[in-house]
């Protein structure tokens, strides 16, 4: 097992079925929002995002979510964003229809929030185009040929900063999963994709060579709790390295 997390795996997903529907879809997004509660993993993007709207204060912004599945990162966001007076429209894209069912559905008290079926890879900025993009638990999700092309893309999006937040491919994450998927994982998928979801996560190097590829950008990698890379890129503006 340890030889197959040295390289990122090509290994497909069951949610990556994207006509998946109903109750079974229901309750594997309810398993994975019940381990982002649990381990802090939405937080790391709640503070990524606070971090960049105190360095750029505005009037208003627009919140871009690409992959937003059942729209839980959002209205959080939005929820940060109310306690605290600030003004924002927040969107989330996804390719799954009964996903995005599901998160309208889930969002109701959330006028703020809207959200379209769209491939964030056809956007352009005349389309849509955002102050802050987050993505959450999106980026492994796409190959290592298939990302150099969704990270320019991010980049091209946001005016202020993209916030990704993603799985560090570790031996240790992947058996404490094991772990806690016996206790507070009810779904066959939600345990059959977790680890799959590590194998295809990220060491810092791969998040480093990527980054190469945006020499315009200004990049930030962290390391958090549980197990999670935080990457926050910035446009580099003048007098910054």
């Amino acid at each position: 097992m340890l030889g197959r997390l040295k390289k990122r795996s090509t290994e497909t997903e069951i949610m990556d079925d994207f006509k998946r529907g109903g109750t079974q879809l229901k309750e594997v997004l309810d398993d994975i929002n019940r381990v982002n509660r649990i381990l802090g993993g939405n937080a790391i993007t709640i503070e990524a995002f606070a971090k960049l709207v105190r360095e750029h204060p505005q009037e208003r912004y627009i919140v871009l979510d690409v992959g937003c599945g059942d729209g839980t990162m959002l209205r959080e966001v939005a929820q940060y964003c109310r306690k605290r007076e600030i003004n924002a429209d927040f969107i989330g894209i996804d390719l799954n229809t009964n996903t995005l069912q599901i998160a309208q559905e889930a969002s109701v008290g959330y006028p703020e929030i809207r959200f379209l079926k769209q491939d964030v890879l056809e956007l352009n900025q005349t389309d849509l185009n955002c102050d802050i993009l987050i993505t959450t638990l999106t980026t492994h999700h796409f190959s290592n040929e298939q990302l150099p092309a969704l990270l320019k893309q991010c980049a091209r999006l946001a005016k202020i900063g993209v916030i990704n937040n993603d799985l560090h491919r570790s031996r240790v994450a992947f058996y404490l999963f094991k772990i806690f998927s016996l206790i507070f994982i009810k779904t066959n998928t939600a345990k059959i994709d977790g680890l799959i979801s590590i194998r295809k996560g990220f060491k810092k190097h791969d998040l480093l060579n990527f980054a190469k590829d945006l020499p315009h950008m200004r990049h930030i990698i962290e390391w958090k709790w549980a197990f999670r890379y935080v990457w926050i890129m910035q446009p580099k503006r003048p007098n910054t390295p």
